[in-house]
């Protein structure tokens, strides 16, 4: 039986910066940072609040393909990858906050139907979007 989501990964470009841009930003904590026997790092974050959720943070490369490898690269330039969601109770101050701390952002909080939103990128290019959420219904979204 499934009982949950334990483990997802982000493309980064380089693990020891990004290890550091999520624990120093976002206040992620370091859960695992091996090498093994061939070279290839594992390294995972997670969240003080969710220890059981695990983010890889994987360079691109083996034992992904070397094309598959390239077009994540070309991706992570062009920024258009997305990392993940993150939950606050207060999108406004947490973008202050974030804004503070050098977390730059593409687009700062506005409203949405499901929430107020903010969509900051990591080190890597990666879009974090940022949710105060608030519930809501499909009848909430304009229909064409």
């Amino acid at each position: 039986m499934i009982t949950g989501v334990s483990l997802f990964t982000v493309w980064v470009k380089d693990i020891d910066d990004s290890l550091k841009f999520y624990t120093d930003k976002f206040g992620f904590t370091v859960h695992t940072d091996i090498t093994l026997g061939d070279g290839y790092r594992w390294a995972t974050i997670v969240h003080p609040d969710h220890p059981e959720l695990e983010v890889n943070l994987q360079v691109p490369g083996p034992p992904v393909d070397p094309e598959s490898a390239e077009v994540m690269k070309r991706a992570m330039d062009k920024g258009t990858l997305h990392a993940f969601g993150l939950a606050t109770t207060d999108c406004q101050q947490t973008y202050r906050e974030l804004t503070d701390k050098g977390v730059e952002f593409i687009q700062e909080p506005a409203e949405r139907p499901y929430g107020t939103e903010a969509i900051a990128r990591d080190n890597s290019g990666n879009f974090v979007v940022i949710v105060q959420q608030r519930p809501y219904t499909g009848e909430d979204f304009a229909h064409a």
